[in-house]
């Protein structure tokens, strides 16, 4: 039977993007299972998660961090190691979107998109592995996207960024088997997050209404069950990934979009 207190005490875990939106849920909701956590972000002084995440009770850190940049990761996982203990956690949610056609498509904005969504995923893999690898036990939960199987006019740096995101995710799993630790992607289709509701808002300029009617539109067409997936619902899914229960559960890609296909 499985157990609802605070399972996750003792573990120290590192989201990044957790300043916002699905990083964010996942933070907190890491925090409420019990774990140590940690936040990077490059706009972290722009949100107060740290002391959100102090006032469940536990110990946090918030710091900038650049996923693109390997120097910075380094950085990053030192200091947390130094603050919190070894990392036997890590949650890769940040990531960032952006529509172009292909044809004409800046060099600039392509590889901003891969270094930011695979580059970074990979980055920060490469610096918790060898705590987990200790320690015997790790949880790595990579963002990707249905974005990664399900292609779409305008996103293809997305779209093959997350793809990437899927690939590098199963090959981690396979490489660390019997080390205790498991790696599992989840690709949300379209959840209510303030990156989402900026796309909305361009879209409703565009044809010229309201951004809470083109809301409504968006809802109507996105998934069988006419709503926006919540952040806390993808965490949910990352705190069950921790569990014991769940070593089984490695190399899987977890389609969470409410039976839509993007």
């Amino acid at each position: 039977m499985m157990s609802f207190q605070p399972f996750l005490q003792g573990r120290v875990a590192i989201v990044t993007g957790g300043a916002t939106g699905i990083g964010r849920a996942i933070a907190l909701a890491l925090a409420q299972a019990g774990a140590t956590v940690a936040v990077g972000s490059r706009n972290i002084h722009k949100h107060p998660i740290q002391a959100e995440l102090e006032s469940m009770g536990g110990k946090a850190l918030a710091l900038a961090l650049d996923v693109a940049n390997s120097e910075s990761v380094e950085a990053f996982c030192a200091q947390v190691t130094k603050t919190l203990g070894s990392v036997t956690i890590l949650v890769n949610a940040a990531g960032i979107i952006a529509d172009h056609s292909l044809e004409g498509h800046p060099d600039k904005l392509w590889w901003r998109i891969i270094s930011t969504n695979l580059d970074g995923t990979y980055h920060t893999i490469k610096h918790c592995l060898p705590h987990m690898k200790t320690q015997k036990w790790g949880r790595i939960v990579n963002i990707a996207s249905t974005a990664a199987t399900v292609g779409s006019s305008g996103y293809a740096a997305y779209s093959a960024s997350k793809a990437g995101v899927v690939g590098l995710t199963r090959c981690v799993a396979l490489e660390v088997a019997s080390d205790g630790i498991t790696c599992n992607a989840i690709s949300p289709g379209w959840v209510e997050t303030d990156m989402t509701l900026d796309w909305v808002k361009a879209q409703a300029l565009k044809e010229g209404c309201s951004w809470e009617s083109q809301l409504e539109v968006l809802k109507k067409q996105v998934n069988p069950q006419q709503r926006l997936i919540q952040p806390q619902e993808i965490a949910a899914l990352v705190v069950f990934l921790c569990r014991e229960e769940a070593r089984a559960i490695t190399m899987q890609d977890l389609t969470v979009a409410a039976g839509g296909l993007w």
